[in-house]
């Protein structure tokens, strides 16, 4: 009899519900789950009801799994897992890595969702570069899922599934067509994974790092940085045809990065890297009122209906007001993490992105820090993004090289 395969989710949050939920409902899995997070584990197995987490669907694929351990102790729980799944901030992807790192066995299958950019330089950094190609390191470039927790430990929701996604994993000891039909188990039969070529395709293709920072940039560039809002702007719908133009311009940076890859490594293939704009109308389709050009997709896209800026409540004698969080995910992954790693792969193959500088050099301003110093990659804060220069990269055939790129 075929042991269960032994399923690590690392994490607490939304998509931890939703794949504990998946996962546990399927009769040959044991789903564990790791939370290094300062008393989360506990409160996530003392909220588990007897029959497990609830999640319901948008397709109707309602689901209810429980797992069989929950524990904040790497080395009680990671020992003998089989596939282990980061659905965590990508801040944190290091420090878990690092945790993981003494107990996990070779030849597992391992990796994020979503990754953002860079997620196997910082698997090679810290698992080495032996132990990564003795497994099969995989990503997916978003969650599969918008998805929410509606009771801790207990009930969650998938508010829409997307038709399809990229999904990228090393050629390890494992068949990739067998760990790729493994992981679609896993996630549920939409979103469909679409193999892409490379993770260097998947780091250019980073579609947040180019949509959050740039969305952001271009509707605060005209702020007074202290007037308040009387209510969240929205995000999407909210934008203008100066906001479309710049994400065109800034994509056209990134698919001149790998024109210029391309050129001097014919061979290398990065087909799966697309414009934003056919992003757009690849993962919408149908949902897009009007394709015209990437601003009139933004404000009549039904799936980004609603959303709203990241703001912060403030008191003031008119009442409550909103202030824009230039803390959330939006800054604090998608530049170190994102748009910080493309343009160290740009500075590596002498590519510049004034339009990216313009997006980076506002959001380094809002967030305290320093990354780009008139168009060059040289702030005194790129060694906490996952840029190729953090990992002491200085040119572009040794990274592409020593990361099996070529």
């Amino acid at each position: 009899m075929t042991a269960n395969k032994k399923v690590l989710l690392c994490g607490g949050g939304n998509a931890i519900h939703v794949l504990t939920a998946y996962i546990g409902s399927l009769p040959d899995c044991d789903v564990l789950v790791f939370s290094s997070f300062p008393g989360e584990a506990d409160r996530f197995r003392e909220a588990l009801p007897e029959e497990g987490i609830t999640c319901t669907n948008d397709l109707g694929d309602d689901m209810i799994g429980k797992p069989v351990k929950v524990s904040d102790k790497a080395e009680e729980i990671v020992p003998g897992a089989d596939v282990i799944i980061l659905a965590i901030p990508s801040f944190a992807h290091e420090l878990y890595l690092r945790l993981l790192a003494p107990y996990v066995k070779p030849g597992v299958v391992i990796g994020a969702m979503p990754a953002e950019g860079g997620f196997d330089l910082c698997a090679r950094h810290v698992l080495g570069a032996d132990f990564v190609d003795q497994s099969n390191i995989f990503a997916l470039e978003t969650l599969p899922w918008a998805c929410r927790i509606v009771e801790y430990g207990k009930t969650a929701e998938v508010l829409g599934t997307k038709v399809e996604i990229d999904f990228v994993m090393t050629e390890g000891p494992g068949n990739n067509a067998e760990c790729m039909s493994l992981l679609q188990r896993l996630i549920g039969r939409l979103p469909e994974l679409k193999p892409a070529c490379n993770f260097l395709a998947v780091t250019l293709m980073n579609i947040n790092s180019v949509w959050h920072p740039t969305i952001s940039y271009a509707f605060y560039r005209n702020w007074d940085g202290k007037t308040p809002f009387d209510e969240p702007p929205l995000f999407y719908y909210g934008a203008d045809e100066y906001t479309g133009e710049k994400l065109a311009k800034v994509s056209d940076e990134v698919l001149a990065i790998r024109t210029a890859i391309q050129e001097k490594y014919p061979d290398l293939d990065l087909s799966s890297l697309h414009h934003v704009r056919d992003w757009m109308l690849r993962s919408y389709g149908d949902d897009i009122g009007d394709k015209t050009n990437i601003h009139t997709m933004l404000i009549t896209n039904k799936g980004y209906r609603g959303l709203t800026h990241p703001m912060m409540k403030v008191e003031t004698p008119e009442g409550t007001k909103y202030t824009p969080n230039f803390g959330y995910r939006y800054f604090s992954e998608d530049i170190p993490m994102g748009l910080c790693v493309t343009k160290g792969i740009a500075e590596l193959a002498g590519v510049p992105t004034p339009n990216m500088d313009d997006v980076i050099v506002w959001c380094q301003e809002q967030m305290g820090k320093e990354y780009v110093i008139e168009g060059k990659f040289v702030g005194k804060d790129i060694t906490s993004t996952r840029s190729p220069q953090t990992y002491g990269f200085t040119d572009l055939h040794s990274f592409l090289e020593a990361n099996r790129y070529i």
